[in-house]
Order: C-alpha cells, then structure tokens, then sequence
C-alpha cells in the first residue's frame, strides 16, 4: 500500500513540475517575457494570489492564463489529496501494525524477554529463533526496532520500567535475559523482573566481576560475562584446538552438524517404561546417544549407567545429527 502511495506521490510531483515548466515556457514565448518574470508570472497564477501581471496581457495570454490556473488548481488538489492520503494512510498502517504486535505479544506463553537488542541480544535471538522458542524484544532505539521489526517482536521502552515489562507479558514469561550493555541497568531490569515474577528464570549479562554477586544477589539465576567467556575460548583452542572446535560443532545448527537436546523424562512417559536409561534405549530407535542426567534437584550426571534410575522431574540430555534429533521429538512427540 505505501509503494501505491509512493507512486502517486511520484505522479503528482511530476503534474505540478509540468505544470510550472509549461508556463514559463509558455509566457515566455507568448509574451517575451525574460525567464524571471515568466517564472513570477507562472508563480503567482498556479498559486492564483492575485497580484497584477508583469505586462499588458493580449487576448492570447488571457486564454493561456485562464487555461494554466484551471488546469493547475486540479493537478495541485490531486496532489495534496494524495499527500494527505499518504500521511493518513501511514498512520493508519502503523497503527494497525502496532496492534498486531501487541496481539502477539498477548497471545504469548512461556515465553523469553530479552531485554536490549545489542550483540549479545542479537546472538540470543538468533539462537531462540533457531529453536523455535518464542520470545519478545525490548528495546529503546526507535532506529533498531524499524530496521528488524519485520522479523522480531519488540516493545519499545526501557526495559527498567514496570510497564514495559509488563507489556512484555512479564507474567507469562518463562525466561527473562538482560542483555544492556550496562551492569547497574541489568541490575534493576533483574530486581524489577524477579519482584513481578517470582517463578521466573532470569539470565544476565555482566561486564564486571564484582557485578556478578550483586546480579545474583538480586535475583538472576544465573550469570554470563561474555568478555570472559570469549578469552577462556581463545585461550582454550591454543591448549585443545581440536577438543573445543568439536565442542563449538555440537553446538552448531546445521544440516551436516550434531545437536544436543535436553528432554524431560515425563515426554516419554506413557509411550515407554521409564524405570531406567536402559528401558529408553534412544540409541536403537533413534540414533541418540544419552550423555547426560539432570537430577530433579539440579544435580548433573555426564555419561550415566544404564541402569541409572529414572526419577520424576528429571531429564536427559541427548546427542544426535539433526535427522537423529528430528526423529526423536517425532517419535515421542516432543514439542
């Protein structure tokens, strides 16, 4: 619809040129007037302010005058007709927009609030949007949030304020990451967020070391200095090139890369007995191969027997190619 405006905006520009540039050719040539004075003369007919004419008018320019005020009074009623419809019909597309991403917003369950679209916000979204997780934005800059609006959601606003957390669907929300570039902001969207939500799963980010106790302290389950994670990174592939380019590749979405799952034990109950690891047998039917055990209580268990008992609340973690992935959520029906 913008483009049609566009257009006829292109259209009306291109009349009132046309009709400037007729008639200072044509009281040129009619009256031998100098460019000047035809240019006044066209000036103030088009705009039919009603100032006297340069010269004495014959019978010839009297018909071209009465021609060039009809013809411009039409083609500039166009053309302000269509600029109101322009700007009308802009408001009304951004309206009608911006209620559809609030009824997005509001339809959504479960969700994660990533607060700052940044790099490490980007970095989030790209991976939630790999997963299919649902999520929205908040972001301040008007500037980011309309050159990526057509592919994330956002809520525009600070992301320290009730209300914008709030319009996010805080109490929804399953997971909330802060992801501001400061420390101090991330502490209050955290302080903010664990007082709105008690059952919230919050993620921070921190740049300092001495905000990372404070971050705790206020309520983020868990911590990431990026600067950190990135240098122990570094320093790893001189130490185990080989070792850690593996680990980045289990991490990686690809159609040739593995993947790493994690699976609550009450997906497969009903479909299977679930006494045991060995009762799942994952690595027949779908390839997987179980490499670790997360306790009801948190605890983790890297590479667990086979006769490891089951408990309720517990999960798995799998690992398999895409395709291995693909059909074990099949199988079990997980979403």
């Amino acid at each position: 619809m913008l483009r049609l405006f566009r257009s006829k905006i292109y259209l009306a520009l291109i009349l009132m040129v046309s009709v400037l540039l007729m008639g200072v050719l044509g009281y040129r040539f009619l009256s031998d007037l100098s460019w000047v004075d035809a240019f006044y003369m066209t000036i103030i007919t088009v705009t039919t302010v009603g100032f006297g004419e340069v010269v004495p008018m014959g019978a010839q320019e009297k018909i071209f005058t009465v021609f060039l005020i009809v013809l411009s009074v039409f083609i500039f009623a166009f053309a302000l007709s269509v600029i109101t419809e322009y700007i009308l019909g802009r408001n009304s597309l951004q309206l009608l927009k911006k209620k559809k991403v609030k009824n997005q917003i509001d339809s959504l369950n479960n969700h994660v609030i990533v607060c700052g679209f940044g790099r490490n916000g980007m970095q989030a979204v790209a991976r939630l949007t790999a997963y299919k997780k649902p999520f929205v934005v908040i972001e301040r800059e008007k500037e980011i949030i309309e050159k990526h609006d057509s592919e994330v959601l956002f809520v525009e606003g600070d992301a320290n304020e009730d209300e914008i957390l709030r319009e996010a669907r805080i109490d929804n929300a399953q997971y909330l990451i802060a992801a501001l570039p400061d420390d101090a902001a991330n502490l209050f969207v955290v302080l903010s967020a664990r007082q709105m939500n008690k059952n919230l799963f919050i993620i921070s980010r921190a740049s300092l070391v001495t905000s990372q106790k404070k971050l705790q302290l206020a309520g983020a389950n868990k911590v990431i200095m990026p600067d950190k994670i990135g240098g122990d990174h570094m320093a790893s592939l001189v130490v185990m090139p080989d070792l850690i380019t593996f680990m980045d590749k289990l991490s990686m979405e690809g159609e040739h890369t593995t993947n790493l799952e994690e699976v609550a034990i009450e997906d497969f109950q009903g479909q299977v007995n679930c006494n045991s690891l060995r009762d799942l047998d994952l690595r027949r039917k779908t390839g997987c191969t179980i490499i670790g055990y997360i306790e009801p209580n948190g605890n983790y268990i890297i590479n667990p027997e086979a006769d490891l008992q089951l408990q309720p609340k517990s999960k798995v973690i799998v690992l398999g190619r895409p395709e291995q992935i693909h059909k074990l959520n099949e199988m079990f029906h997980i979403g």
